[in-house]
Formats: C-alpha cells, sequence, structure tokens
C-alpha cells in the first residue's frame, strides 16, 4: 500500500486527554465547565442550607421539648393549688359552721332572739 500524503506520523494526531478543568478555548468545553461550576456551587450551597436547616430544627426541637417539660411543670403547680384552695373553701366552711353553731346556740340559750349573724 502506498501512504498518502494525509497519512504521514506528523499529521496524525496523537490521543492526549486533556487535563481536568483545562479548556482549549472551545465555547461549548467553557460553556459546560461553568455549568458544572455553577451545579457544584448550587450544590454546596444546598448542602449548608441543608446543614443550618437540621441545625435549626435541632434547635426548635429542644426548645419544644424543653416547652412540654415546663407545661407539665405548671399542670401540677396548677393542680397543687387548686387541691389547696379546695382544701381552704373546706376549712372556712368548717369555721364558718363552727361559729354560727357556737354563736348561734349561746344566744338562743340565753334567751337572746336577735343575732349578729341573723341581720
Amino acid at each position: 500500500m502506498s501512504q498518502s500524503g494525509l497519512e504521514t506520523p506528523e499529521q496524525v494526531l496523537k490521543f492526549a486527554p486533556r487535563e481536568k478543568g483545562r479548556s482549549d478555548g472551545i465555547p461549548l468545553d467553557d460553556a459546560g465547565q461553568a455549568i458544572v461550576a455553577q451545579i457544584r456551587t448550587a450544590a454546596d450551597l444546598a448542602n449548608q442550607d441543608c446543614d443550618r436547616a437540621m441545625s435549626l430544627a435541632h434547635k426548635l426541637s429542644m426548645e419544644l421539648r424543653a416547652a412540654e417539660d415546663r407545661t407539665h411543670q405548671l399542670r401540677a403547680e396548677v393542680e397543687l393549688w387548686r387541691n389547696r384552695a379546695a382544701r381552704a373553701e373546706e376549712w372556712l366552711r368548717i369555721i364558718q359552721k363552727e361559729i354560727e353553731d357556737k354563736l348561734i346556740v349561746r344566744r338562743s340559750l340565753s334567751g337572746t332572739e336577735d343575732t349578729p349573724l341573723h341581720h
């Protein structure tokens, strides 16, 4: 076979992959690299946003748990004060009954019809 003028070793392009990030000035390669860079930047920002969101969610979860605990404590205190108020009301009824019984009985025994409690 004869060699044509196009097949000389000097004219055959050797395969040599380009280094990453290096462009030979071909607009399509530059645009592709720019898009990839933008995608990576967007992914990094999304990861940072996700980390911030997770951190905030954790913080809010802890605050919610603390608020729930405080709510339970306050409900227990309310119940304690309700019980105390009920006992105090019962004691007031007992004291009132004792006063009425003692004063009314003593006054009626002494013959006085008009008692201070019946005005």
